[in-house]
């Protein structure tokens, strides 16, 4: 053979080689492209889905966590709506999986998947569904809720595994085709260059560094960083050169797929230090009573995390335009150069920002910048960030940090979720502060009163003293009468002086009136300055109370709270027994026969004591004779005070043993021996017995005086005014009636209450003073007060506008607020002049609320002002007042008012009246 033909057969052994090595080449090629596409498109998705069903499902389970321990009771509906966005994203991810899974043992795990995530929602519904209704998550719900969150949680954990066993067996397998492809190449190689040294060295010699330089190419390839591969060289455009382009591509959609790898675990990774930080700060702002120290603990922790090196933390000051922010703490700050201290709005970038409500990124530092500082030297800030603290649309603070980097994505993102939480902190911490400033006040307020009342009591008592003396004076008048008439021939004798004595005896019952009438005016005005402060301290405590349902106040101060409202309270009942015994002394006190049902009366005595009686560990017996009327006619409001005074000191004055409650129909001729019975349709007998302490004989008159108890002495055991007594003796008098004591020391006491039923009125019974036609309402119990129909708070209080006329800035306070909560809109004046004032320029007032006693022009005057405008003729307004004195009520209706409420009012009763007068939508 020629050397021509076994160039040419050479050539063609060679070129048959070359393509049938080209071939395989280029198959094996394709099939790792199509092993690579299908690791970076279809497993790598599978496995990223599935990662997000995990991060979603995380976010809903801190948010339903949340939820169940009340952490953020205002942001539950957002949380809600965040569960609900998130659970449709997951349900999209599964029917995505569902969709494109080709395999049956990931088919089945996600079946699973989907039906345990079907059942954990409706869990969840559950648990939402209570805290829409503010109930308490069932603890078996709670449970259920972990156990399904558990399973849940490792479904999602073995889909995920598995899918990445997958792609990690894929590409176990594209490396051993890759390698077999090298291997294949090398042998290939060698043959071919085996071939052409045995036919022509110079052509083997080219083809066979081309594949050299290619092996060298693919031996350099670091396995473990895929993000940078090498690439071959493309001389020639033959088959080597193919396979060298194939490479190249290869390598470039796996650096991509790489990339793409990295970047998303790096995201991972930024959004897991983002909300361990958030977590850690929420923790931080535990347990924290002072601005101050919040802002210390904010500061400290806050440059760190954000790769600062120098912070400042300013807090607003004041209300609106003369607010200002004041630096309250710092990190690592220069003390030669400390920078500003305080600035306003619009004042420099920082005030500029607070203005704004907008954060700010400085890089171009200005050359007078404050240097952070070290122990070598110092350096100048690379990057400055400014922003503020905002809360319901109001700035509340401005944060400042410097640092000698730039500030990433990540830590501008980090600090907006910061501020967002550092702002209702900052409210919470100042709200605390601002309830333990009125829980102060309010105390100072109390220990005030009470020194007030220890006042009045004291001038109670010298009145007492000057009566009585007036009514012995009275007695020794009554003595020279008889004198006289035994003397009456000596009459003609002594007329001078007769006449002397009988101007004296008018003097002195002129000055007894007067005396009387000063006691009365003394007892209304005591009751004005005494009821106007117990007004705010009854209406802010009962305040305190009922945002403490809200979880914003500790134990402690929800014990302050109620102990602030129940000391009102009392020394509000303790002004009630004092004028009531002033009425009575004064003969003003009205009495209403009435149908009175002595059924109802045995209720009444188990409701009100039985409980108080089981704390003292007493029996309360309770015994009522068959013969007992069932109705019986007398002043029902009265009979039950009597009653329930009684009891009061049987169940204070009983350390063991039993108090017992007897009622039984006697007849005339028993209760014929304490009282006169002429005109009564029959008696009734209710007694009272304890097994207490018991009453000397010698003090069983004088425990009926007005003042005076038992055990009287300054070290008293069982506390007291020593009025209920003596109220319920002049009681039964007014009714009637009489009250008797049989008590023996160590052995209990019995009072005895003989009560006429009355069906004719008091016409036929012993004397009793005259009642005035009218009673004043300021000195009536509130529970005898009628309320208006009851509404929904938001129908009758929204949009609607209340001016609040009042020179008490403690009651205004109290009432705005109160109002407000309420969803009404309060205008507020101080005096009679401003409230014409204010409702000139205001014309939609919807209703007023008018104190009486006022500086300049009082309620009274103000209101007939109010009504000589036709304009506001039919406005309503509602007159409030603490004087107790009589006629009041007619005289405001009279002046103008629509309504009459006295003071100290309880907002119920006030809003109950407010209801009722309101103009309705």
């Amino acid at each position: 053979m020629g050397f021509k033909k076994k160039q040419y057969a050479g050539f063609g052994v060679i070129l048959a080689f070359m393509l049938v090595t080209a071939v395989v080449m280029l198959v094996s090629m394709n099939h790792m492209k199509k092993n690579m596409s299908e690791i970076v498109q279809d497993r790598y998705m599978k496995v990223k889905m599935a990662t997000e069903i995990q991060l979603l499902f995380s976010q809903s389970d801190r948010e339903l966590l949340a939820i169940i321990n009340d952490e953020k009771a205002s942001g539950t509906e957002t949380a809600i709506q965040n569960i609900t966005a998130n659970r449709a994203k997951i349900e999209s991810r599964l029917n995505q999986l569902d969709n494109i899974l080709n395999h049956s043992q990931a088919k089945n795990i996600l079946a699973k998947l989907q039906n345990e995530f079907a059942s954990y929602t409706e869990t969840e519904e559950t648990i939402i569904n209570d805290a829409r209704h503010n109930k308490t998550v069932p603890s078996g719900v709670i449970s259920d809720y972990q156990t399904k969150r558990s399973h849940l949680t490792a479904y999602i954990t073995d889909f995920k595994n598995f899918q990445e066993n997958l792609m990690s067996k894929a590409m176990k397998n594209a490396s051993q085709l890759e390698k077999n492809l090298l291997q294949m190449i090398v042998v290939s190689s060698g043959l071919m260059i085996a071939v052409m040294l045995f036919i022509a060295y110079w052509i083997v010699s080219g083809t066979g560094k081309s594949l050299n330089n290619i092996s060298k190419v693919m031996a350099h390839i670091n396995y473990d960083d895929l993000t940078s591969l090498p690439r071959v060289d493309v001389k020639t455009e033959d088959e080597i050169g193919e396979i060298a382009a194939a490479f190249n591509r290869m390598a470039a959609s796996l650096e991509q797929a790489s990339q793409k790898e990295k970047n998303y675990i790096e995201q991972i990774s930024e959004r897991n230090w983002m909300q361990t930080t958030l977590a850690e700060m929420a923790t931080m702002y535990q347990n924290i009573t002072h601005i101050n120290t919040l802002a210390e603990r904010f500061i400290q922790k806050a440059v760190p995390v954000m790769a600062a090196s120098m912070g400042a933390f300013y807090l607003k000051r004041g209300e609106k335009t003369k607010a200002e922010f004041v630096k309250i703490a710092a990190y690592a700050e220069d003390r030669g150069n400390p920078g500003r201290e305080t600035f306003s709005y619009g004042e420099g970038l920082a005030g500029q920002c607070a203005l704004e409500k907008e954060s700010r990124v400085i890089t171009d530092v200005p050359e007078n910048y404050s240097l952070i500082s070290t122990g070598l030297g110092e350096a100048k800030p690379r990057s400055i960030l400014i922003a503020p603290v905002i809360y319901e649309e109001e700035v509340l603070a401005v944060l400042e940090l410097a640092s000698l980097e730039e500030f990433t994505p990540a830590e501008l993102e980090l600090i907006k979720q910061i501020n967002h939480t550092l702002g209702m902190a900052i409210n919470s911490v100042l709200s605390r502060m601002e309830v333990e400033r009125l829980l102060k006040e309010s105390q100072m307020m109390t220990e005030e009163l009470q020194a007030q009342s220890e006042e009045l009591q004291s001038q109670s008592e010298e009145l007492q003293a000057q009566s009585e003396e007036l009514q012995s004076q009275s007695e020794e008048l009554r003595m020279i009468n008889e004198q006289l008439e035994e003397r009456t021939k000596e009459a003609e004798k002594r007329a001078h002086e007769l006449e002397k004595t009988k101007q004296q005896l008018e003097e002195k019952a002129d000055q007894l009136i007067q005396s009387s009438q000063y006691k009365s005016e003394f007892l209304a005005n005591m009751s004005h300055e005494l009821r106007t402060p117990l007004n705010s301290i009854l209406l802010l405590s009962e305040m305190l109370a009922d945002e403490s349902e809200e979880g914003n106040l500790t134990e402690e101060q929800k014990e302050f709270a109620r102990v602030i409202h129940s000391s009102g309270s009392d020394l509000l009942n303790l002004i009630n027994d004092i004028l009531d015994l002033s009425k009575v002394e004064a003969g003003k006190m009205e009495i209403v026969i009435e149908e009175t049902n002595t059924r109802e009366l045995p209720v009444y005595v188990g409701n009100q004591f039985a409980y108080l009686a089981e704390q003292k560990g007493l029996e309360l017996k309770i015994d009522v004779d068959d013969n007992v009327p069932d109705l019986i006619y007398t002043d029902q409001r009265r009979f039950q005070q009597i009653v329930k005074n009684l009891l009061s000191n049987a169940v204070k004055c009983t350390e063991n043993g039993s108090v017992t409650f007897r009622m039984r129909k006697v007849g005339a001729e028993t209760a014929g021996k304490y009282v006169k019975t002429e005109g009564a349709d029959f008696w009734l007998e209710v007694a009272v017995q304890d097994t207490g302490i018991g009453i000397p004989e010698k003090k069983q008159d004088l425990i009926f005086e007005a003042f005076q108890q038992g055990d009287g002495a300054t070290g008293r055991k069982y506390g007291g005014t020593g009025l209920g007594l003596s109220i319920c003796r002049e009681f039964a008098r007014l009714l009637g009636g009489t009250i008797r004591l049989d008590s023996t020391v160590g052995k209990g006491s019995t009072f005895i209450l003989y009560i006429p039923s009355l069906p004719n009125g008091m016409a036929a019974t012993e004397e009793v003073p005259a009642p005035e036609s009218e009673a004043a309402p300021a000195l009536l119990r509130e529970e005898d007060q009628q309320p208006g129909e009851e509404e929904s708070a938001g129908q009758a209080f929204r949009n609607k506008t209340v001016l609040i006329c009042d020179d008490d800035n403690r009651n205004i306070y109290a009432l705005k607020k109160a109002l407000s909560k309420e969803g009404m809109k309060v205008l507020v004046s101080q005096n009679g002049f401003e409230c014409l004032d204010m409702l000139d320029v205001h014309k939609e007032v919807d209703i007023v609320l008018m104190d009486i006693m006022m500086p300049g022009m009082d309620g009274y005057e103000t209101m007939q002002r109010i009504r000589e405008n036709d304009a506001f003729a039919d406005l309503p307004i509602i007159a409030l007042t603490a004087k107790a004195m009589k006629g009041d009520r007619q005289k405001c209706l009279d002046a103008g008012a629509t309504d009459y409420i006295s003071k100290p009012l309880k907002m119920d009763q006030l809003l109950s009246v407010m209801r009722v007068w309101l103009p309705q939508e």
